[in-house]
């Protein structure tokens, strides 16, 4: 029929595992996201960013700056990837 019946998650907290792995090969991790499935990955990389997030998510996540437009999320990563590490 093409339609999903069931759906059965291979691992929890994908995204945040996937920046794990980028950081044990030293790559240094930024990540953007809008929602609560993000945060994890958010707080895993190096350097992470709410973009354009519902008005609650970053009340309860303000260690997460704000961007709401490409424009300036492209220069939180710009600044982020500038830092001396």
């Amino acid at each position: 029929s093409g339609k999903f019946l069931a759906h059965r998650m291979r691992m929890q907290n994908q995204k945040k595992h996937s920046v794990a792995a980028f950081k044990s090969l030293n790559f240094f991790t930024m990540a953007a996201g809008d929602a609560y499935n993000d945060t994890a990955m958010l707080g895993e990389a190096d350097a992470g960013f709410f973009f354009r997030p519902p008005d609650h998510l970053p009340k309860e996540f303000p260690q997460f700056p704000v961007t709401t437009s490409y424009e300036e999320l492209e220069e939180r990563f710009a600044e982020a990837g500038s830092l001396d590490r």
